[in-house]
């Protein structure tokens, strides 16, 4: 494994929606609210300004009261196809490096095909748990079109 994959993740999901309302789950706060944190956290925050440039904050609430913040600002809004943003946690200890996210949402055909990859971690370990937040996330999100 390269230095480059090791600092990096790359996750797929097939969503059973049409682009531009996975794109929408993915850029609206009240829908954000619903599966932008993993499974036993809450998203008690999530404020998003929409536009290269613009910044994002989403507060996740752990059940002992705990928060995880994480803000960027967008660099690509090219909706239903693709998202990009920074991404950095506001708590200390974690403060200090920023890492890239990039969504692509491929049509599948009545789904969609969500491309997920985070990239610039510092370290393999911090990718491997974003890896495990992201993961839950995604199963979140699938879960909001499954009945």
């Amino acid at each position: 494994m390269t230095t480059k994959e090791a600092t990096s993740l790359r996750l797929t999901r097939m969503i059973q929606a049409e682009p531009a309302t996975v794109f929408d789950a993915w850029t609206q706060p009240e829908h954000l609210k619903k599966w932008s944190a993993p499974e036993g956290l809450d998203v008690d925050i999530a404020e998003v300004d929409l536009r290269v440039g613009g910044s994002y904050r989403i507060r996740m609430e752990a059940p002992d009261g705990g928060h995880h913040t994480a803000v960027g600002e967008y660099r690509e809004i090219h909706r239903p196809h693709r998202l990009s943003y920074s991404w950095k946690w506001m708590e200390a200890g974690n403060d200090h490096y920023d890492t890239l996210v990039t969504v692509e949402f491929h049509d599948r055909g009545g789904a969609t095909e969500v491309v997920l990859t985070h990239e610039l971690f510092p370290d393999a370990e911090i990718a491997d748990k974003h890896n495990e937040g992201w993961t839950s996330c995604l199963d979140r999100l699938k879960g909001l079109f499954t009945s």
